[in-house]
């Protein structure tokens, strides 16, 4: 996955028989943010499919999941194992989508640099996934 535009890594998770815990970003990328949204996915169920013209995304997504890059014309994908959290900074131009490969809920954290506009939005579909 060498020479990606999107920065991928695991975000360190504290696990315990109650569940898990752990900080989606830092101090600074929390500093960057205009916009967080919390993603709740049922099993087979894809959100994205789209790319940013401006906005840089920071997506942490737990899985089980697979995510699709569209970089440069090629595709990427990237299997997020089930209990484990990965962060995934997404800079404007790359198309991103993320399903649900498990049998419950996904959830995933989203924090953009750009403030959501309903009414035009910094998004442009595309669908692959």
């Amino acid at each position: 996955m060498r020479n990606l535009k999107t920065h991928i890594e695991p975000v360190p998770t504290h696990a315990d028989a109650r569940g898990s815990l752990f900080e989606p970003v830092d101090a600074a990328q929390i500093a960057a943010s205009r916009n967080v949204h919390v993603v709740l996915t049922a099993p087979g169920g894809v959100r994205g499919n789209h790319r940013h013209i401006v906005g840089t995304e920071i997506s942490v997504v737990s899985g089980p999941a697979l995510v699709r890059l569209k970089e440069d014309g090629a595709i990427f994908d990237i299997e997020v194992p089930a209990g484990e959290n990965w962060r995934f900074t997404v800079p404007p131009g790359v198309t991103h989508a993320y399903r649900n490969s498990g049998t419950g809920t996904m959830v995933m954290v989203g924090f953009n640099s750009e403030l959501h506009d309903a009414v035009a939005p910094d998004v442009v579909r595309e669908e692959i996934l």
